[in-house]
């Protein structure tokens, strides 16, 4: 099943409040981003059904196999596109950041690929 933009992004929100916090529920996500609880529960049972996450009787949330994959490929991205706004072209951290945030959804693996290379040689 394809994903989304916004389906990558919430699994990538996931990823990092787990890391955060331990434990992630809808209302975590639904603070995180700044969306209402229904849009929030609606992404969350989208994800559910195309078997990113599942969600245990206490509610909390749990990333599957894949889509642990796709969050840690999605925050790599977003991590790595910042830091070469930053570090090759002087670009201010936070501004970075946002841009990174669009990018990292759209950017080839051939870029990434070299952005990536680029970093490492530094």
């Amino acid at each position: 099943m394809k994903i989304y933009e916004s389906g990558e992004n919430y699994l990538e929100t996931i990823l990092i409040l787990q890391r955060e916090m331990g434990a992630v529920r809808s209302i975590d996500v639904a603070n995180e981003l700044n969306f209402s609880k229904p849009s929030i529960s609606r992404a969350m049972g989208i994800l559910k059904n195309a078997g990113y996450i599942s969600i245990d009787e206490h509610g909390n949330i749990h990333l599957s196999d894949d889509g642990r994959r796709i969050a840690e490929e999605i925050y790599e991205r977003h991590q790595l596109i910042a830091r070469f706004f930053v570090e090759a072209l002087g670009v201010a951290e936070d501004v970075a950041l946002q841009d990174s945030c669009r990018i990292e959804h759209v950017i080839s693996a051939e870029s990434f690929s070299r952005i990536k290379e680029w970093l490492d040689k530094q």
